[in-house]
């Protein structure tokens, strides 16, 4: 007896679900794009569902509350900027022009690949307490990164200075997100910033 009894050959293949690790890409792809197109006040749960074309349990499943979905987010950003980041100052001129130009363009770019969807990401978390403190445990993180690299040009570099230096390197990157200067522009300012902040530095 033939074991394809009951079966049509001429029937469409049926489609495969998901492995976990690829809907949870595809969520956050579709959030990022909701995020961009629509902007984040948009970007609630239940219309993830809808873009995604899967069911509110689905998204849950992955994703527990809002908050929880744009903390992924972040994290997703913030990883991909330190690998840049990393990267860049791997290869770059151990001095102080090569090292500072290269954060500089490292950190606007990483905002511009990600789009104008960034800064709403960002201005959500701020107004969640917990999602607040996460960001601040990621900018210690990336202001360090800097100190290390920018202390052999100065004998030391006070963390209120760090901080000025990352709210320039935030509102640069924020304009040229939006259009408002170019990304030449914010680049080369933020240069000039970590290049003035060095030289304020005892050293």
């Amino acid at each position: 007896m033939s074991s394809d009894r009951g079966k049509n050959p001429s029937a469409p293949p049926r489609r495969q679900r998901l492995l976990r690790e690829e809907r949870h890409r595809q969520l956050l792809d579709v959030a990022w794009r909701i995020a961009r197109e629509e902007g984040t006040e948009a970007l609630t749960l239940g219309r993830l569902a809808e873009q995604a074309a899967v069911t509110k349990p689905v998204v849950y499943d992955h994703f527990a509350t809002r908050s929880a979905l744009l903390a992924a987010l972040y994290q997703e950003f913030d990883a991909r900027q330190n690998q840049v980041i990393d990267a860049a100052l791997a290869a770059s001129e151990p001095t102080l022009d090569g090292r500072a130009s290269v954060i500089a363009s490292s950190y606007v770019d990483c905002v511009l690949e990600q789009g104008r969807e960034i800064p709403g990401v960002v201005a959500a978390l701020v107004g969640t307490p917990e999602l607040a403190t996460m960001k601040r445990e990621h900018e210690a993180v990336f202001l360090e990164k800097c100190r290390v690299a920018l202390t052999p040009f100065s004998r030391g570099i006070t963390t209120a200075r760090l901080c000025g230096m990352l709210g320039a390197a935030a509102g640069l990157s924020a304009a040229a997100a939006s259009g408002e200067i170019t990304a030449r522009e914010a680049s080369d300012e933020l240069y000039q910033t970590i290049r003035a902040m060095v030289a304020r530095s005892p050293g």
